[in-house]
């Protein structure tokens, strides 16, 4: 029983098991049906609307297809954006064509939204006809759900696109600041470009300078210019040839240069170039495509002409040192023409017997009423020029008198010369400087300098070192004559005058000086035009400010004055004891540390302060060095200086210059003629 009952029980329970496992199994069909089937529907329904096609719902609107749910739906669909917002988006679209997603997060919209009537906009209020119109007016190109889902809350609010809005106003302003700024810089750097080229070019006699007038066509020369690049070319790819040992190559391109250096010769303007010149250029073009071809290199070809223009530009300065040394010797040297005049004039004045030597008109040397002139030279020709230009130009010759004075070798050619050839109706007086025994080395400190052995050793042995041009130019041979150093011992020289025209033999008088003795020098001593610029021709350029007695003393920026034009009041002189002020000077720069050698520098600094300045057209200076003087200016001055190393009577005179120079020497003199002078 108890096991019969065992079973039944058994069963009975299995049959329970099997009747309820059936049940749960259908209950979990139907739940995992409705777990799945639920988040479908949910999201069919919620995309039901963005996923519709927009087309087909127009259609279903205008055919009044939808039930009222739908349209109740419709009536509260608010649109995503505000009307204020898409004018935002509008007008930055328009201005600034298609947006980017990237731009949609800072202040735009998607470029696949392209809004074409800002009016239609669908808010709560609108009817289904109102949305079907507004539907059309804009067509999305990607997922709506994605854009709203993704990007909704980024739209900015209007204040944070109004302040973009200024922050972008005022970078654009900074920008055209900054632009106009940049170009105000250019022009300034373009103009002092400019100003420092002419300065360049007008420094150094023939120096090459783009701004010049020649080289204002680009077109002028082109074929020399073609020849030489060719030229260059070749020489850079014979070398990467040898280099990389086409020896083939490097003979061609070798041979061919050759016959291009012989087609253009010495030619310097395509007129003076040979006909062939048209094949060697051809012909050197071909080679050289065929050197590119074979060759080219750019690491290699610009090594190779950066080492050309470095090697070219070390030899301009070597050059450039040759020509000035040259030119310091040229401007030291006589020519032979004027050495052969003074010896000739020399032989003669001393044949002469001793009543003949002398001038006339004695009395008028002392008379404080006359014009006197102050000339110290031991050239000939050029003291002649000065004394005739101003006899020929002066409104009342009777009343000038001229004080020569020359050294030894050159008093008897001196007075010769004017005893053959006086100046009309003034008055000439020619004298020995080494015949003035109180000009001794005890009383003059220069002198006892130029006697020392350092000077000696300086200028006379042949091993020291010569450092650079300007070493050179003090080593002059002026800067050793007294002739040279006379002009700060004029009361002594002439003791009874009270105001004398100090002038060198460089210079050419063109009009009547008498007016400058009327000129109220408000009791200075010298009257001078003064040279300075803008920023050269001051004290500091010639004296050492390093030193404390110049640094104490002077001002740095102080104007210069130029000699050749003095006019000097004697008695002032005399009251300011000038000459002892440049004995003191001279004393202490025993050693040279106050300035080199040479008569301005002391000459600045004894009359510091005691210059009045001259009218410009008095005086233009320049004629020996400077090839850009106006020639207006040279016209109506006074006096020109032919100051600098081009002299008029030296060959490397400038040519421009010459005449107003050469128009006061008498050619058809026996001995001018004699001497080849002409």
């Amino acid at each position: 029983m108890a096991t019969t009952a065992f079973k039944r029980g058994n069963s009975m329970t299995g049959g329970r098991r099997n009747s309820g496992g059936s049940g749960s199994w259908m209950s979990i069909v139907v739940i995992m049906l409705l777990l799945v089937l639920a988040p479908v529907g949910y999201f069919f329904g919620s995309g039901m609307y963005t996923s519709i096609d927009v087309n087909d719902l127009s259609t279903s609107i205008s055919k009044q297809d939808v039930d009222w749910r739908a349209k109740l739906a419709f009536q509260h669909i608010r649109s995503p954006f505000s009307k204020r917002v898409i004018d935002v988006i509008k007008a930055s679209t328009d201005d600034l064509g298609p947006l980017s997603l990237d731009s949609f997060r800072k202040n735009n919209l998607s470029a696949s939204w392209k809004f074409t009537e800002q009016d239609h906009v669908i808010n709560s209020t609108s009817s289904p006809a109102e949305i079907t119109e507004g539907t059309r007016k804009w067509t999305p190109t990607g997922k709506l759900e994605k854009i709203l889902d993704g990007h909704s809350q980024s739209v900015d609010t209007l204040e944070k696109l109004a302040r973009r809005k200024l922050r972008d106003k005022r970078r654009e302003n900074r920008a055209a600041d900054l632009v106009k700024n940049d170009n105000n810089v250019i022009i300034k750097l373009e103009n002092a470009a400019i100003e420092r080229s002419k300065s360049v070019d007008s420094a150094v006699l023939g120096k090459y300078s783009i701004w010049r007038k020649e080289n204002d066509n680009e077109n002028i020369d082109t074929t020399i210019r073609l020849v030489r690049d060719q030229m260059i070319m070749a020489r850079v790819y014979m070398s990467i040839a040898t280099m990389k040992n086409k020896t083939q190559l490097a003979h061609e391109l070798q041979s061919q240069l050759k016959e291009s250096q012989r087609a253009l010769g010495d030619a310097t303007a395509d007129a003076d170039l040979n006909h062939s010149v048209a094949e060697k250029i051809k012909a050197m073009g071909q080679l050289l495509s065929k050197a590119k071809e074979q060759l080219y290199d750019c690491k290699l070809v610009t090594g190779k002409l950066r080492a050309m223009l470095q090697s070219a530009d070390e030899q301009v300065r070597s050059l450039k040192k040759q020509s000035m040394f040259l030119s310091q010797i040229a401007a030291k040297t006589i020519p032979n023409g004027i050495h052969c005049l003074s010896l000739r004039l020399t032989i003669d004045y001393y044949l002469l017997p001793l009543e003949k030597r002398v001038f006339p008109r004695r009395e008028n040397l002392e008379n404080p009423d006359l014009y006197h002139y102050a000339l110290f030279s031991d050239n000939v020709l050029a003291a002649s020029v000065v004394v005739n230009s101003t006899i020929k130009n002066a409104k009342e010759p009777e009343k000038h008198v001229f004080h020569l004075v020359s050294d030894k070798l050159n008093f008897g050619a001196m007075n010769m010369w004017f005893l053959l050839n006086p100046p009309g109706k003034a008055t000439i007086h020619v004298e020995n400087v080494d015949e003035f025994k109180w000009l001794n080395s005890s009383y003059c400190p220069v002198l006892r300098q130029l006697e020392s052995a350092a000077m000696k050793e300086y200028y006379f042995k042949s091993d020291h070192q010569t450092t650079g041009s300007s070493n050179l130019k003090y080593r002059n041979p002026k800067y050793l004559s007294m002739l040279n150093h006379l002009r700060f011992y004029l009361p002594q020289v002439y003791p009874k005058l009270n105001k004398i025209l100090f002038l060198d033999d460089d210079i050419v008088v063109q009009k009547d000086l008498t007016g400058l003795w009327k000129v109220d020098l408000n009791g200075k001593v010298n009257g001078a035009v003064e040279t300075c610029g803008e920023s050269f021709h001051r004290f500091d350029k010639y004296l050492n400010f390093s030193n404390p007695h110049i640094a104490r003393n002077f001002d740095p920026n102080a104007c210069g004055w130029a000699y050749g034009m003095n006019m000097f009041d004697l008695d002032v002189w005399k009251k300011k004891d000038i000459t002892g002020i440049y004995h003191k000077w001279q004393n202490m720069n025993e050693d040279w540390v106050l300035w080199k050698l040479g008569t301005l520098p002391p000459g600045l600094m004894t009359f510091y302060g005691l210059t009045h300045p001259l009218d410009k057209s008095w005086h233009v200076l320049g004629l020996g060095y400077n090839p850009s003087i106006d020639k207006r200016d040279i016209e109506k001055a006074a006096v020109i200086h032919y100051n600098g190393n081009m002299k008029p009577w030296l060959e490397l005179a400038m040519t421009k210059y010459r005449s107003y120079w050469v128009k006061y020497i008498k050619f058809d003199h026996p001995y001018v003629r004699g001497c080849k002078l002409g």
